[in-house]
């Protein structure tokens, strides 16, 4: 029995000032004297039970030299013990942040065991380490783990993050959050370091360091051509009505300066379609960007599916990430961008650029380029603002190099979101620029013998197709309305100039605040509209009464009760509105003056 009373009070002696070499003793012993039977199954638990008090000690080298001595003594569960070893290994490795050394035992686990179960399961529980530093904030921590674990799994296959993601698109997730806060600080060269370190594996290219400037400032440099068509001016400040009564907006207010419209040329242009950015040399023009207050804007470009680079925005400069595939064009006028193919993105930010591109100062016979995928409907939108008969280029998404490109500018500063923590920004629209738009269609289609003669039409908008800021109890709505002489109008399921017909025919339109509405810019003046919204204080109240109002009509806001789902962006949460509440909203419209 002494050999084995030597061995506990070998284990029980250890302690973080003894350890290295008391496990030196206890190999020692153990090699002498190998247990079997009864005593090394007693011996089996005292060295993994020693493995577990070291761990918790953070004497990980250490713990994983337990392990591999119990190990050596196991023949039945080897592979156990070696991955508990491997583990403690890397967890020590990973505690001090020794990366390198972390990434050279992943390369020697891999020769030594290839693709095999130990990899595997030691790649699982670095997932889980990886989420745990990720949950606490941990960002560089977190990335090494998912990092170490896609090297020792040999890739993405086989395994995903606690919430779903490949490794890779964790990866390049969390680098993103880490070269916005760098950018943000005016690191754009430590921003650039951290992505090389890693965009072998998220499939990205290089990026470079791009100052940022507006139009007007490229072409002040001398990098272009730039013509005024209208200068800055004051945008009214709209008068925002709600059924019963003034509620506190918690939105930001937009700004009360429309920016000049213009036209300008530039030569040698790399684009991205489906995102805003234009690179020139060593500068990216982008107005949004380049705005006063753009830190309050999500630009996204990169970001979201369907971007086909990245972009990390800081005050004055961005990092663009080089294409690996470039098509060249030799001349075009940038009608793509991001969220060109959603209507009301399109009808909003894209459309007025066509009165600039109309103007004599823009070249005649340039194309007008736009987004693969784009309903038939914005053709037929270009179709009536174009004057001059431009041919129309789709953009598949590739990088695009112009020789020369012509931009036109977004009619508002308009931020497709703003930054987590910051008010939701409330855009309001010039009426100057939404009304040009306007008689510009209706003459065209009347032109065409379009019957824009008929009124007296009572609309309601379905968004039954839409999952998103939908009235969930509409069919209880459209029964309220139908016995005062409302029709149910699925607007997507038209072609535009029968949407304007049916627009500029009603008297009264009810529908959800959504794109839908945005066709209001067609209606009579002195039509109503009844917009029925959930409940939040932060919705673009501002924004649709401006470009609403731009016709004359005149809009009342019903807001009913937020049902708010998992997931869901509170600006696109659905609703249901009572219908006593929507019979009072109908008596308003219909009596007041």
């Amino acid at each position: 029995m002494r050999p084995t009373a030597t061995f506990l009070d070998l284990v029980r002696s250890i302690d973080s000032g003894n350890a290295s070499t008391r496990l030196e003793t206890l190999a020692s012993l153990l090699t002498a004297e190998p247990p079997s039977g009864p005593r090394a199954a007693a011996t089996l638990r005292h060295l993994e039970a020693l493995g577990f008090r070291l761990e918790g000690g953070a004497q990980f080298g250490d713990a994983a030299r337990a392990y591999a001595l119990a190990a050596a003594i196991d023949p039945h569960d080897t592979q156990r013990w070696h991955q508990n070893a491997a583990v403690a290994r890397l967890r020590g490795f990973i505690e001090q942040e020794l990366w390198p050394n972390a990434a050279a035992y992943i390369a020697e686990l891999r020769s030594r065991d290839g693709a095999g179960a130990i990899p595997y399961e030691t790649a699982r529980t670095l997932l889980q380490l990886g989420w745990t530093h990720e949950c606490r904030g941990r960002a560089e921590p977190a990335v090494q783990c998912y990092r170490l674990a896609y090297d020792l799994n040999g890739g993405d296959t086989g395994l995903a993050t606690v919430d779903g993601d490949s490794l890779s698109r964790k990866i390049r997730n969390l680098r993103l959050l880490q070269m916005n806060a760098l950018a943000e600080a005016g690191q754009h060269e430590e921003a650039v370091v951290l992505h090389e370190s890693t965009r072998s594996i998220v499939g990205l290219g290089p990026v470079g360091i791009y100052g940022i400037l507006t139009a007007r400032q490229a072409a002040g440099e001398g990098h272009g051509r730039y013509h005024e068509l209208r200068p800055g001016r004051r945008i009214a400040d709209p008068a925002v009505t709600f059924l019963d009564g003034p509620i506190p907006l918690t939105s930001q207010p937009g700004i009360l300066e429309a920016p000049p419209q213009y036209v300008a040329l530039f030569k040698d242009c790399l684009t991205f379609p489906r995102s805003n950015v234009v690179l020139r040399g060593e500068r990216l023009i982008y107005d949004l960007a380049a705005h006063p207050l753009s830190g309050v804007a999500d630009i996204k470009d990169g970001v979201n599916p369907g971007q086909i680079m990245t972009a990390v925005w800081g005050t004055e400069r961005a990092l663009v990430e080089a294409p690996s595939e470039i098509r060249e064009i030799e001349a075009g006028l940038m009608l793509f961008g991001f969220q060109s193919r959603q209507y009301g993105h399109w009808l909003l930010e894209f459309v007025p650029r066509m009165l600039c591109f109309n103007d004599p100062a823009c070249p005649s016979g340039w194309p007008l380029c736009v987004d693969d995928g784009m309903p038939e409907t914005h053709r037929q939108i270009v179709a009536l603002m174009d004057t001059r008969d431009r041919p129309i280029v789709t953009l598949p998404p590739v990088a695009t190099r112009f020789r020369e490109l012509g931009l036109a500018p977004v009619p508002a500063f308009f931020p497709f979101d703003t930054r987590p923590g910051l008010p939701i920004y409330d855009a309001i629209w010039p009426q100057d620029i939404l009304a040009a738009v306007r008689d510009r269609i209706l003459a065209r289609l009347a032109a065409a013998g379009v019957d824009l003669r008929r009124t007296g039409r009572r609309i309601i908008l379905s968004r039954r197709g839409f999952t998103q800021r939908q009235l969930v109890n509409e069919a209880e709505i459209v029964e309220t309305l139908r016995p005062h002489g409302f029709e149910v109008v699925q607007p997507e399921q038209l072609s535009f100039a029968e949407q304007v017909q049916m627009y500029h025919a009603a008297d009264i339109i009810v529908g959800s605040a959504s794109s839908a509405l945005i066709n209001c810019i067609f209606c009579r003046p002195g039509a109503r509209v009844v917009a029925l919204a959930h409940e939040s204080p932060e919705f673009y109240f501002r924004g649709f009464s401006s470009f609403v109002e731009s016709s004359g009509a005149r809009l009342l806001f019903v807001r009913g009760t937020t049902l708010q789902a998992e997931g869901v962006h509170p600006m696109h949460a659905n609703y249901i509105l009572p219908p006593a509440m929507m019979r009072r909203a109908l008596e308003r419209v219909t009596v007041a003056p």
